[in-house]
């Protein structure tokens, strides 16, 4: 099949499941389109494929610039290929709304990885809006399920309100952090660490060993006194050398204890309902936004209650009932 053909449903569906990459990087494409056009058939491709998804593990990855995400995740891959497993890297890569540069890299990062045929690595450009975060990620996770891989890697840049939409997408969460416990602790989230699955000190190798145990025991600590995400699992702390491999094979046994721990109670289950109801809504907001983008009529009325806005004549509450008024008027 030549690159510039038009794909039509089935060309996609059947592509996706007999596990070609390059309809599947297409695929995932066509779900990052806001196009309308594209968006139907899109959403007629992921209905076709969603009784093929939806078994894979759902991992989510955070860690401020500079802990070594890139490669925690391609030595953790190239572990589990290793296995025999399929794994998909998906990089939540919020474009930056200034410059239209991206903060998150491509393939390079992860050479060795991307090099492994059964590794499938693919950035997730949202054009500054976090919302497309959210859709392209969770419907290129089904599209990758779909292409048979077993575990999902998400990867997100650790900067505000991304944690918590890939928290709220995978079935769970790791925390990278950089060794030092005194300042890294003070400077650390308590939203974050409430989120976490796990917390994993990177790093834990050469001269900064000690500083990295010492770190993970204070995480421990932490971990103890706020509320757990679930009844069944206490968040714990590890240490790891991203480079090396050390702990790696450990934290990946807790991460299989927890699925089996949250299957067993029935929270799994709950979670993956939960998770695809917020996905709903979210999408209902990101179509809001869309008609009113796309319809001019609508654009100058925001506009002008924008100004209003400004300048303190109305209220922001009184100007969206304004908007889904003159939505419903269309």
């Amino acid at each position: 099949m030549t690159a510039n053909k038009h794909l039509t449903e089935t060309d996609y569906v059947e592509g996706v499941i007999s596990q070609d990459r390059s309809i599947l990087a297409r695929a995932i494409t066509l779900v990052e389109s806001i196009h309308v056009d594209h968006r139907v058939l899109a959403d007629s491709v992921l209905t076709k494929l969603l009784s093929h998804a939806g078994r894979a593990r759902r991992v989510g990855i955070t860690g401020v610039p500079g802990v070594g995400k890139s490669t925690f995740i391609e030595t953790l891959g190239k572990q589990l290929t290793s296995t025999g497993a399929r794994v998909a890297v998906l990089a939540v890569d919020p474009t930056s709304s200034r410059t239209g540069g991206s903060i998150l890299g491509d393939k390079t990062r992860m050479q060795e990885l991307a090099r492994d045929p059964s590794a499938f690595i693919r950035p997730s450009p949202t054009s500054g809006t976090l919302g497309g975060v959210a859709r392209a990620t969770r419907e290129s996770m089904i599209l990758c399920e779909a292409a048979g891989y077993d575990i999902i890697l998400v990867e997100t840049v650790g900067v505000g309100q991304s944690e918590t939409t890939v928290a709220e997408m995978v079935d769970f969460f790791l925390a990278l952090m950089l060794p030092g416990a005194g300042d890294e602790l003070q400077g650390i989230k308590k939203g974050l660490l409430e989120i976490a699955d796990m917390i994993v000190v990177n790093k834990a190798d050469g001269s900064t060993k000690n500083a990295a145990e010492r770190a993970a025991s204070e995480y421990r600590r932490a971990l103890h006194i706020l509320k757990p995400v679930s009844p069944t699992w206490m968040p714990p702390a590890h240490t790891c050398s991203a480079i090396s491999g050390d702990g790696l094979a450990d934290i990946w046994k807790d991460i299989e204890n927890h699925r089996e721990l949250l299957k067993i109670s029935g929270e799994f289950d709950q979670k993956r309902k939960q998770q695809r109801v917020r996905w709903m809504w979210s999408m209902i907001q990101d179509r809001l936004l869309l008609e009113i983008e796309k319809n001019k009529s609508l654009q100058n009325i925001a506009r002008a209650l924008e100004v209003q806005v400004m300048e303190d004549q109305i209220t922001p509450g009184l100007a969206a009932s304004k908007v889904v008024a003159a939505i419903n008027a269309n």
